[in-house]
């Protein structure tokens, strides 16, 4: 099993940039793929970004994709999510998530296809 904790978040400008980072312990993260999602208030979970267990391939929501970028270091067992050019609608709480490989196609927008979640942290984009 995987225990991941998200740092990073606060409150910041419309147009300001965040780096948001997730630490995995228990097992070696290279293991698994890796997501973002965000929950903003009153709404669902949200697919946000991806990344491959190599970092080779990365996948993003069309909503940030050009302003998000996701990446990892795997000889530390961290994944980040580097956020600019924020808007209002960034306000949420981002969580990240890890897959358990299989052969299978990845479905790595869907929630239900991560194993392990962590705590989330909270991004608050002020105009």
């Amino acid at each position: 099993q995987v225990q991941l904790v998200e740092s990073g978040g606060g409150l910041v400008q419309a147009g300001g940039s965040l780096r948001l980072s997730c630490a995995a312990s228990g097992r070696t993260l290279s293991n698994y793929r890796m997501g973002w999602f965000r929950q903003a208030p009153d709404k669902g979970r949200e697919f946000v970004a991806a990344i491959t267990r190599t970092g080779v391939t990365t996948y993003y929501a069309d909503s940030v994709k050009g302003r998000f970028t996701i990446s990892r270091d795997n000889a530390n067992n961290t994944i980040y999510l580097q956020m600019s050019s924020l808007k209002r609608e960034d306000t949420a709480i981002y969580s990240c998530a890890a897959a358990t490989f299989s052969p299978t196609r990845w479905h790595y927008s869907i929630s239900s296809k991560y194993n392990y979640w962590g705590q989330g942290t909270q991004v608050t984009v002020s105009s």
